[in-house]
């Protein structure tokens, strides 16, 4: 039990971009059929959540000072979005992959309290605090994880709709309102990071992974706009506004494929121009989950928009995400190897 306290008191509060990450590549490589690697997924993906609720529920019960500390904080705080959207992700890929029904059903429930505790907290916290930092310091592409919380909500409660009988137009409308709720989010934090980029003094080491979510939440946009077009036949007024969504969803979309080429020259200029060696961090896991999301969403944005061409993108783009994937587990199965033996010395 010593070795899992430890584990707790420092998990870092974003870890659930893990199970981001892997369930957003299991339902791409579903959709993709490839079965095999979307249902080895799953089962890796059960685990991960399993074991990271019980760090988290270790940390809360023993080390919850250190949790307030974190949740209230600009740099670390918006790391606890991934609790919300890890979870309905998880739910999301239970219902595609493995045609669960009841317990997606549990998990949006969950999703949803957990969305109303972080984001008020978060929010209230980082707004009436004195002592807040410069923008510089305070901000990174990690604060629109509230924006890919909301879409990951939005996106399983539509999935859920054909499984309801009764209340699907209310849950259509939920779901519909925290679509347009998550691209409230992110217009509005994407502007600040984007003035962080441009105005404000930006080092190199300061181009931390999570700063793809700036692609990877307009890519959970398009999937959970594509995803209310496809159910559109389920309320009549998704079905009177889908072309608006299809141009709506179109634009965020056009605006993920906008930022891939920029944030890997970003990342050429880091660890290729200035020599920065690249080390296992769990934020990297923030990473990989905009290059999982970017090929599924582009795959049902094709659906919705009936343009069976785009579909070269993501069968090229699944590959990028599993060696992304497969190159983030070893170097946390090499991290967690590591520490291992030195709580063993200790």
């Amino acid at each position: 039990m010593g070795y899992f306290k430890s584990r707790a008191k420092n998990l870092f509060p974003g870890y659930f971009a893990l199970v981001m990450a892997t369930g957003a590549l299991s339902i791409g490589s579903h959709l993709l059929d490839l079965d095999l690697v979307s249902k080895i997924l799953a089962m890796v993906n059960f685990f991960a959540y399993v074991y990271l609720w019980f760090l988290t529920i270790i940390r809360v019960v023993y080390y919850f000072p250190d949790v307030k500390k974190d949740i209230t904080s600009h740099a670390l705080g918006p790391g606890f979005f991934t609790l919300v959207a890890g979870t309905c992700v998880f739910g999301s890929e239970l219902l595609i992959v493995l045609d669960f029904q009841k317990l997606p059903l549990y998990l949006w429930f969950l999703g949803i309290i957990l969305w109303v505790i972080i984001m008020y907290t978060f929010f209230v916290a980082v707004t009436v605090r004195k002592d807040k930092p410069r923008m510089a310091d305070g901000i990174n592409g990690a604060w629109l994880i509230a924006a890919v919380a909301t879409q990951s909500v939005s996106i399983l409660g539509t999935l859920l709709v054909p499984y309801v009988n009764d209340g699907r137009g209310i849950i259509m409308f939920f779901t519909l309102c925290m679509y347009f709720l998550g691209c409230m989010l992110y217009l509005n934090i994407i502007t600040l990071i984007f003035y962080r980029f441009t105005f404000v003094d930006f080092k190199y080491e300061s181009l931390t992974p999570p700063y793809w979510i700036n692609m990877g939440a307009v890519a959970i946009t398009t999937l959970a706009g594509s995803t209310l077009i496809l159910h559109r036949e389920y309320w009549e007024l998704v079905k009177e506004i889908t072309p608006f969504l299809k141009g709506f969803t179109l634009f965020f979309w056009i605006t993920g494929t906008w930022w891939i080429p920029l944030l890997f020259i970003l990342m050429i200029w880091r660890y290729v121009y200035h020599h920065d060696r690249f080390s296992y961090d769990p934020q990297n896991w923030g990473m990989v989950f905009p290059l999982a999301m970017y090929t599924t969403s582009t795959f049902q944005l094709s659906e919705a928009l009936e343009v069976p061409f785009l579909k070269v993108v993501p069968e090229v783009m699944v590959f990028i995400a599993i060696g992304a994937w497969v190159a983030g587990i070893y170097g946390l199965v090499s991290h967690v190897i590591r520490t291992r033996k030195g709580y063993k010395l200790e």
